[in-house]
């Protein structure tokens, strides 16, 4: 019985690798293919600095987002030490999508405690 449940097994995993994945995946990482799709250079970006002071290209789409290191022209970190202090956001990151953020209000205030500090 073993036997049978073993190749029965074998069978069926041989037959879900080979469908390969269920969508279209394309190659181009530059386009955004969500909701409202189209090319992340029409998108506005900000500048995240991380906890060791070097800067990373941020995006939100609402949905999704996307985030890259600042590279100088030798593919080095870009620790400019004037985008801002450690793990702060700067920049129109959010601006560029129809969708809205859910910790904000139409007039793009804070709702609640986003923060995490008392007020």
């Amino acid at each position: 019985m073993s036997i049978i449940k073993t190749t029965a097994g074998l069978v069926i995993i041989g037959a879900l690798a080979a469908c390969g994945h269920p969508g279209n995946v394309p190659g181009d990482k530059s386009i955004d293919y969500g909701i409202n799709n189209h090319h992340l250079s029409t998108m506005k970006a900000g500048i995240w600095v991380d906890p060791n002071g070097c800067d990373h290209w941020i995006i939100d789409d609402g949905l999704e987002g996307y985030l890259s290191a600042r590279l100088d022209p030798y593919g080095k970190p870009v620790c400019s030490g004037t985008a801002g202090a450690p793990n702060t956001a700067n920049g129109p990151f959010k601006k560029g999508t129809f969708i809205p953020d859910p910790t904000r209000n139409a007039k793009g205030q804070p709702i609640g405690n986003v923060s995490g500090s008392s007020t």
